[in-house]
């Protein structure tokens, strides 16, 4: 049985009855068209496309028009040739619908008439389309071309592949789908219809829903709501929104009425209500929640819930269901129509649970404070709660999962699915008494005081004063929790927070209130975040800078914003009693909070106050507090405040480290750095690769000598130091075996990562694993190493985990080592302000020099001169002769430098960058500038260059890119702040993290190649790597601040794996051979085995 089967079965019997009615809203007469008429077009549409397309695999073929009479008939047209429609929105993006196109290999696209040049012009830089044929009444039929191959090599041949994927799923025997029943995309007549997810929660997924699948759902409702010929059903959805499919079907396989407006009238409430209840009496709706808040707690009472009103069925969906006191609240006393909770996902089309509020819940007094239920599963379905584990949950909170013996759909580049695959949907909820009780999507729920928070709980709260017609949350920029509302009547901020107090914990609290006149959404009907977000962002830009009355009010402004960024709660009985001497960074605060406070005391103040941000990284809030009061008041106010204005000093440094004097060591180690006595790798963040000394290793691995940035290094290489390998210390774990035969092949459900190995060092680790592969005397090894705010660097074999030496520094080391050039020594910045020299054998100190303020910079080595280049919070960048034990030039940069510096070898240029936002170019042999480039905001993420630019991310969101002469090529903008440092691969691919919790992936053009979305903030900077020696293609690693670490396909940013380590992430991950190294904010160095398989053998 398919769709049009269904449709074709009532049609026969209600040949002259109305299916579909469209009304523009106006005074006009809606036009309307009888069953018979849908057949003709239908069937003239289905002839049309088997006379003018020539298919030569799978049927897909794409529809873009808008809402109007015809829909009904070119969906059932496509349907009848026998193909499967895939829906374009003409309004999207045309990145998102170009994307979808090409991700579906589409071949053949109708075009709605006069969409024609709209479509042309918006696609035009990405495809060639020829028309086919003439028109065919209001559409035209487009063959698509991708230009230059793109569709073969962006997708390749998806049956050559999945045929190969077969052959090794049956070698595999019990890792493949042996012996289960598959449901395949190649069988004639298989699909339905083709969507993508909405993308909101990274690259968004295509999704091949088969007839099979979708059936169930209209029999089940057919019956469930009782639809006859009566029945006036209304097209509340977009044809790119499954529930779409429902409600067509539904309709048009029962002799009812299928009922469309334009996307015009739907967004205008009042005419909407009108249109269905008046006008069409509209007896079914199947709605999102904010759909129908839209139209107002009045309206809705007065019309959609009236004690007269024609709606039967009301069925809400696609979101959190509302409250049973919001229900109550809107319909009218007397009223009779069922109410239904339905849920679902895309990827199990449509629907799958439903519920009916029983008449007794609605008519209760009783103030209901649980969620309503999810309820029973619909015809075919299956339902499944797994704990993190994946074991069964009886009672308590999991993830749901959904399936069932036919209702499964095929994602992406999927061509076989065993028949009763569940899928996992990314939705909460809690089991009780064998009851589901709706949570929330995994990204609803935050972290906030330390407490954990379900946003959804803040919006019913809200939603259910009296003040509130409808509100939204949003948890913005993952550091505030925004309420926004539509009044009522006008809004008193003050008295909605008094009582959200009365109703919350204090943890979930919003920290500020905006009025909106109505809720943003989506095409599909949902809440738009995007939209809020950015309505936020223009409400506290347009709000008015008060004036400040006096420095009291700004220390006790100050201290307010302090606490509220450190989320140090405000105890009535402790107020005013924050320490003078209170440092940011030692009260809880972060880089990525030191921004936010920036920000809000610039808000506060009205202006930019220069050198904020690298006071409150270094100093005390007395410190911070006279610093603002000599950019904001005038000279007489600052005169009693001079002596006051206190400049960090050393002076406390130990005596052999308080000069630039070299310390009174003995050297056990050769000093001739001109005599290259070792062959030295040396891996870093980012993909960084330096060949040091001889070279011999990389003509070993069969590289050419690097340039900048360095070819990635094969990750799995059975011939790598084959004449030079280490034997494993006895009793220690060995390195891992490699395949001696050929390389392993990665399948993408099969890659694991699995603990090799830890190495506690008493306190957080923020800083970057440096790995170097050392060869001396035709031997080899491998050694991580690491510092932490224990004020330790530690020397950790690779493989075994075993602790070569460990050494005491004067403070915190978040900086990461780099290797010298003769691979003798190991250098650190140290927040005491010194630069650490150490013996890479031993960990002895060979040198120290010291700087002004904290270095929190990762030095950086010149592989031709031998200099370590280094930055300093006292805004002066160094370069550093270690062999000579002196300060070769000392540059000042108008700013703090937190990033690392970037050695670019052609042309030989240093690059800075500054937390006053500024990115010098410098002469690394005389240190004078060449260029300065001012960004705007501050820069934590260092720059990184290639042969072509260089390029850097900015707090504001931008990554931006430079030629090497300073001219400004072009600026990307992510979704939040990029403290994390762009990752160039060989490909030339810039790859990125953000603030808004997404991974990026860019061209050197850039353009957005993909991005996916994680589940925290990404801070560290991604690492590209090689599957293994002959092959091109590369996986990333990257990781976000709640610890997960996730590997993706560099190409389609497809996740391969996640693994989620114990406590905070603001280390980057490095990867060699088949071990990613990391450090983690609970102490520990990690080391993690890549595997695929059956988990033995290695990346």
């Amino acid at each position: 049985m398919t769709l049009q089967e269904l449709v074709l079965r009532a049609a026969s019997l209600y040949l002259d009855r109305t299916a579909v009615c469209f009304d523009d809203g106006n005074s006009q007469p809606p036009v309307c068209c009888t069953y018979r008429a849908l057949l003709s077009e239908a069937s003239a549409l289905s002839d049309f496309l088997r006379a003018h397309c020539d298919f030569g695999g799978i049927r897909e073929i794409g529809l873009c028009c808008q809402p109007g009479i015809n829909l009904p008939s070119w969906v059932l047209g496509i349907l009848q040739v026998p193909a499967a429609y895939a829906p374009i929105d003409p309004d999207s993006p045309p990145s998102l619908s170009t994307y979808f196109m090409k991700k579906c290999d589409l071949k053949y696209l109708l075009v709605e008439k006069w969409q024609v040049n709209k479509f042309k012009s918006s696609h035009e830089t990405v495809l060639n389309c020829d028309t086919v044929s003439v028109e065919h009444k209001d559409l035209v039929l487009f063959r698509l071309h991708w230009k230059n191959g793109e569709m073969n090599s962006v997708l390749g041949d998806r049956t050559e592949k999945y045929k190969v994927k077969n052959r090794e799923d049956r070698a595999r025997g019990e890792n493949g789908t042996q012996g289960k029943e598959c449901m395949d995309l190649r069988r004639e007549g298989c699909l339905a219809y083709v969507l993508h997810t909405s993308g909101t929660t990274g690259t968004p997924k295509i999704v091949r829903v088969p007839h099979a699948c979708i059936l169930p759902n209209i029999q089940h409702f057919r019956s469930l709501f009782d639809i006859t010929r009566e029945d006036v059903l209304f097209l509340a959805s977009p044809l790119t929104f499954d529930p779409s499919v429902v409600e067509i079907f539904v309709s048009l396989s029962s002799g009812a009425c299928l009922l469309i407006v334009p996307t015009s009238v739907k967004v205008r409430p009042s005419t909407l209500a009108d249109v269905l209840f008046s006008r069409h009496r509209v007896t079914v709706l199947q709605a999102t929640p904010t759909l129908l808040r839209r139209f107002g707690s009045e309206l809705i009472k007065s019309t959609v819930l009236s004690v007269h009103t024609s709606l039967r069925v009301l069925a809400l969906g696609g979101e959190a269901f509302p409250s049973l006191t919001i229900l109550q609240s809107w319909r009218a006393k007397g009223n009779r129509t069922q109410i239904f909770n339905i849920y679902g996902i895309t990827e199990v089309s449509s629907w799958a649970t439903f519920y009916r509020i029983p008449e007794e819940s609605l008519n209760s007094t009783v103030k209901h404070e649980s969620p309503v239920q999810l309820g029973t599963p619909l015809l075919g379905t299956a339902i499944e709660v797994r704990d993190k584990n994946g074991s069964p949950v009886l009672e308590g909170t999991g993830q749901v999962f959904l399936g069932g013996k036919n209702r499964v759909c095929f994602l992406d580049d999927e061509m076989t699915v065993p028949l009763g695959t569940m899928r996992a949907t990314g939705d909460f909820v809690t089991v009780k008494d064998g009851e589901l009780f709706f949570l929330g999507r995994k990204d609803s729920q935050i972290k906030r005081h330390g407490k954990r928070l379900n946003t959804a709980l803040v919006q019913q709260v809200a939603e259910e004063l009296g003040q509130v017609e409808s509100c939204a949350v949003t948890w913005y920029n993952q550091e505030k929790l925004i309420l926004f509302i539509v009044p009522k009547v006008d809004l008193v901020k003050d008295r909605i927070f008094k009582e959200l107090q009365r109703h919350l914990p204090v943890h979930a609290l919003p920290d500020d209130l905006v009025p909106i006149e109505a809720l943003p959404f989506t095409c599909h009907g949902k809440v738009d975040v995007s939209k809020l977000n950015k309505i936020y962002l223009d409400y506290i830009n347009s709000q008015p800078r008060n004036k400040l009355h006096g420095k009291e009010e700004l220390w006790g402004k100050l201290k307010h914003l302090w606490k509220s960024v450190l989320c140090i709660p405000e105890d009535p009985e402790v107020t005013g009693k924050l320490p003078d001497n209170s440092v940011f960074l030692e009260s809880g605060g972060d880089s990525l909070k030191a921004v936010w406070l920036l920000s809000e005391i610039e808000k506060l103040t009205g202006t930019a106050i220069p050198g904020l941000l690298e006071v409150i990284l270094s100093s005390s809030i007395l410190d911070v507090y006279n610093h603002i009061v000599e950019a904001v008041f005038t000279q007489e106010d600052l005169k009693a405040n001079r002596s006051h204005t206190t400049k960090r000093k050393l002076s406390d440094a130990a005596p052999e480290e308080g000069s630039g004097e070299p310390a009174c060591l003995e050297s056990a180690w050769p000093l001739n750095h001109g005599s290259e006595t070792n062959s030295v790798i040396a891996l870093s963040r980012g993909s960084q690769v330096l060949s040091l000394g001889t070279g011999r290793l990389l003509t070993e691995l069969g590289l050419c000598p690097p340039v900048c940035p360095l070819d990635l290094i094969p990750q799995t290489n059975t011939q790598v130091l084959k004449s030079i390998s280490p034997s494993a210390p006895d009793g220690k774990l060995e390195k891992p075996p490699l395949s001696q035969q050929e390389n392993p092949v990665l399948g993408p459900e099969t890659m694991v990562l699995r603990e090799r190995w830890r190495s506690d060092t008493g306190k957080c680790v923020d800083a970057s694993p440096l790995l170097v592969i050392a060869a001396v005397e035709g031997k080899s090894s491998t050694t991580v190493y690491m510092g932490s705010h224990s004020h330790t660097v530690r020397a950790v074999d690779l493989y075994s985990g075993e602790m070569r030496w460990e050494q005491l520094l004067g403070d915190r080391i978040e900086s990461s080592a780099c290797v010298s050039k003769c691979g003798n020594f190991i250098i650190v910045g140290c927040y005491n302000g010194l630069i650490y020299v150490l013996k890479s054998n031993s960990g002895e100190k060979y040198w120290t020099f010291t700087t002004e303020d904290a270095v929190k910079s990762s030095p950086a080595v010149d592989p031709t001169t031998g200099l370590i280049y280094v930055g300093s919070h006292d805004q002066h960048a160094y370069a550093l002769d270690i062999y000579e034990k002196k300060c070769v030039w000392k540059l000042k940069c108008e700013g703090a430098l937190f990033s690392s510096p970037c050695v670019s070898l052609s042309p030989h240029r240093l690059y800075c960058a500054t937390l006053g936002g500024i990115l010098l170019a410098v002469n690394p042999a005389a240190g004078s500038t060449v260029w300065k480039r001012a960004c705007g905001k501050p820069l934590f993420s260092s720059p990184r260059c290639c042969q072509r630019h260089v390029c850097i991310g900015c707090v504001d969101g931008s990554l931006l890119c430079f030629t090497h002469s300073g001219e400004q090529v072009w600026r990307f903008s992510a979704g939040g702040p990029i403290f994390s440092s762009p990752c160039i691969s060989a490909s030339e691919q810039i790859v990125f993290g953000s603030h808004d919790c997404f991974v990026y992936c860019c061209s050197m053009e850039g353009h957005l190649r993909w991005k996916f979305e994680t589940t925290a903030r990404v801070y560290a900077t991604p690492f590209a790597f090689r599957k293994h020696l002959r092959s091109s293609d590369t996986l990333l690693a990257a990781a976000s601040t709640d610890g997960k670490l996730w590997v993706l396909e560099s190409r389609s940013g497809e996740l391969r794996s996640v693994y989620e380590l114990p406590g905070e992430v603001f280390s980057s991950p490095v990867v060699w051979e088949s071990m990613l190294v990391i450090g983690c904010r609970n102490n520990y160095i990690y080391c993690l085995d890549l595997l695929c398989g059956d988990t033995n053998i290695q990346v």
